[in-house]
């Protein structure tokens, strides 16, 4: 019997007994479902993460922070710091809001900048607002996003700031325009909004700032509006006036600039160094990459029990093919007996196992692909509506071609006991088998 007649003769053999085969097959589209529906999430989330760090393009940039050292539970209180600002609140702020941080001086910027690996370093000066309002009506509270040179966000509407403007420039979130009294995101652009805080002598004072554009919201840009270098100098010379003398600039962080195409592992080493030094560096993709550390982490939860799955299925698969052995007793004998060898035999039933977890594989992952897409359809015009770009379940072929590679060596696996059964069979005592 040559190769494609035996190919031929298992995919016959493989429905001889439809309704054991199909259940069979239907366990393991479950895990087949279950796996690559999991793994489409999880190459949807990490896609969408790796083009927002693309598309900010400042992978050359390092936010510096001065490290500071977490209370653990029952270690009694924190000293006292005198440059300890609240995180999170201005531009650089890369802190947990309500958590506190503390403030680079000049002197830590010298320190910084000499530090062998930094190409350029620029002190985000610290803003707090109080309010932002448009002509007479409500005051609500903003937040100022940090914004490096070279970086880009999506907008809805208008143009990314000018950092080299002389006149301060804002770009709002999305979320601002109908409440501050706009139409639309169109009829924000060009207008002028009043920006509050309050200055070193406790007094509220106010600038105007031009609206050059309005962010869609995202992974980067819904943290708050993104002022350009003018408006936060406006903003931080207002709040500057009236603070005692011989009190120092404090910053909440500043940016360096490193040779990014030098690899990886001198960017960990700059790391290293900024560690040694007392400060702390973190990139974009450091930052959103911990949003990717957790999809992943769900993702291998969520696949250990598609895992499981297909190993009850593969368990199915050897009481089928078990059950097929016994059933062709005497058909093996007699093909034996003509003088099909053993291994002839053992590829007749390990095919029909793999045709068995080929058909399950692509059976899941179609139903997978057509759920996901679905769901995806359904979520990108609710709960996923402020995350434009997202696909929340991506199919990769690579991905799609591993599940279905895998399912097909857990079934070869599966099959392999009865198939060595059927092998070892003598053709005169099979011949005699009723």
């Amino acid at each position: 019997m040559k190769a494609q007649d035996i190919v031929r003769s298992a995919l016959r053999n493989a429905f001889r007994s439809k309704l054991r085969t199909t259940l069979t097959v239907l366990a393991i589209v479950i895990g087949a479902f279950t796996l690559s529906l999991t793994n489409g999430i999880g190459a949807g989330i990490n896609d969408f993460v790796r083009s927002t760090v693309a598309s900010v393009g400042v992978d050359d940039v390092m936010t510096v922070t001065r490290t500071v050292e977490q209370q653990t539970p029952g270690s009694g209180p924190a000293e006292y710091d005198p440059h300890q600002i609240a995180g999170g609140g201005g531009p650089g702020g890369g802190g947990v809001p309500g958590m506190a941080a503390v403030a680079l001086t000049a002197e830590d910027i010298d320190a910084i900048e000499q530090i062998d690996g930094i190409e350029r370093i620029e002190p985000a000066e610290n803003v707090t607002l109080d309010y932002v309002q448009h002509g007479d009506g409500t005051r609500y509270q903003l937040a100022l996003s940090q914004f490096v040179p070279g970086m880009e966000v999506e907008l809805a509407a208008g143009e990314q700031v000018d950092m080299d403007a002389d006149a301060p420039q804002l770009v709002i979130p999305d979320s601002y325009v109908e409440p501050l009294g706009f139409d639309d995101a169109g009829d924000a652009v060009g207008r002028s909004v009043v920006l509050a805080l309050t200055d070193g002598s406790g007094t509220q004072v106010t600038t105007t700032v031009e609206i050059v554009g309005v962010a869609e919201p995202g992974l980067v840009s819904a943290a708050g509006a993104i002022p350009n270098g003018a408006a936060v100098s406006a903003l931080y010379a207002l709040q500057q006036v009236g603070v005692p003398e011989g009190q120092g600039a404090t910053y909440a962080s500043a940016s360096v600039w490193f040779d990014v195409d030098a690899g990886e592992q001198v960017t960990e080493a700059l790391k290293d160094r900024l560690s040694d030094a007392g400060f702390t560096g973190t990139t974009l993709e450091d930052q959103l990459g911990a949003i990717t550390s957790v999809i992943d982490t769900i993702v291998l939860v969520l696949n250990g029990f598609a895992i499981i799955a297909l190993l009850a299925a593969s368990i199915g698969i050897i009481n089928t093919l078990f059950m097929a052995v016994q059933e062709r007793t005497r058909e093996v004998g007699l093909m034996k007996a003509m003088g099909l060898s053993s291994a002839r035999v053992f590829s007749l039933f390990s095919i029909e196992a793999v045709v068995i977890g080929f058909l399950g594989s692509v059976i899941g992952i179609l139903l997978a692909m057509g759920v996901g897409q679905l769901v995806g359809a359904a979520l990108s015009g609710s709960i996923l509506a402020d995350l434009p770009g997202l696909t929340l379940i991506l199919f990769e072929p690579a991905t799609v071609a591993t599940v279905i590679i895998g399912v097909m060596a857990v079934a070869f696996l599966a099959g392999t006991l009865p198939a060595l059964r059927a092998a070892k069979q003598d053709p005169i005592s099979s011949l005699r088998y009723e």
